[in-house]
């Protein structure tokens, strides 16, 4: 494998998610890399039906349409002798949203800024050792199995107005732990699973009370094509289930209880360059959510 062609394969298997929601499809999320790759993302993400920036919201009958721009960069680097990866995302959204807040007349809002700033640590435990771009290549070949776990920290950074119900910042800190493990079914073949689970600090100027939320658990699979180098494609789903809400001192029946399936496809150019497509849906659960996400992102190694 010459030198272009390694370049390829490190960078669009580090393409993260594009997502205006936490509970995001992230295939090849633990895929290895060389120390010292640098990857920066901008991306685009057209989101429509049941979904508003912050689920735990007390509304229902939504119906929103929300596009998003999104800039990321991440650093891979030696961490005890482990692969590890730096991100840190930011996304600027533009959306309208119509529902209604405990049986009151329907609620229109519109809304646009900068939403929560975003930085996940990730290290590989197992199978992806800290490696140059020859010891990269050489493992490429003879894939081992890998176990990885993650940590995500959203800062409250986003803009926030403490009389509107609807915000692109959540005005807390959340964190997110996650273990991630992939297996090599066949040398064009992977299966990635991930089992994860969201934290959420106490917004306390929610409308002038404080609102507190539950934590939420999520698993994701994906089941992985390798076509060539840095040409992938994959079959995504997930299930996330928790994030009961209380609002001053008030439970809420608002459990998040759904999953999506969607479907990405990478493909590289010019051998620094790769573009990543995604769709998803909202699949059948209990609590009637169907939306719609579409995205596409550009990522230049550098």
């Amino acid at each position: 494998m010459n030198i272009n062609v390694c370049k390829v394969v490190v960078f669009t298997s580090i393409l993260f998610p594009l997502c205006s929601v936490a509970q995001e499809l992230s295939p090849r999320s633990y895929w290895p890399a060389p120390v010292g790759t640098r990857v920066a993302t901008v991306g685009y993400s057209h989101n429509s039906g049941d979904i508003i920036p912050d689920r735990s919201l007390p509304i229902t009958g939504v119906d929103s349409t929300i596009d998003s721009m999104h800039i990321g960069y991440r650093h891979t680097m030696n961490l005890w002798d482990r692969t590890a990866n730096l991100t840190v995302e930011v996304p600027y959204t533009n959306g309208s949203t119509v529902g209604s807040r405990d049986g009151d007349p329907i609620l229109e809002q519109e809304y646009s800024g900068l939403g929560d700033l975003a930085v996940t640590l990730s290290v590989n435990i197992l199978g992806a050792p800290a490696m140059t771009r020859q010891e990269f290549r050489e493992i490429r070949r003879n894939l081992p199995n890998i176990l990885g776990a993650s940590l995500k920290v959203v800062a409250p950074t986003g803009q926030y107005d403490s009389d509107r119900l609807i915000n692109l910042g959540a005005n807390r800190w959340a964190t997110k732990a996650e273990v991630g493990y992939i297996t090599v079914l066949h040398p064009k073949w992977l299966f990635e699973m991930s089992l994860g689970a969201w934290f959420f600090e106490d917004n306390d100027n929610f409308l002038g009370v404080i609102k507190e939320q539950n934590p939420v658990a999520a698993v994701q699979g994906h089941l992985i094509h390798r076509f060539r180098p840095g040409f992938w494609a994959s079959l995504d789903v997930n299930y996330y289930e928790g994030g009961r809400s209380t609002v001053d001192g008030r439970r809420l029946n608002n459990v998040q209880r759904d999953s999506k399936i969607g479907a990405t496809l990478v493909f590289p150019f010019a051998s620094i360059h790769a573009i990543k497509l995604g769709y998803s849906n909202g699949s059948i659960t209990d609590s009637d959510e169907d939306f719609n996400t579409l995205l596409i992102a550009y990522q230049q190694l550098f």
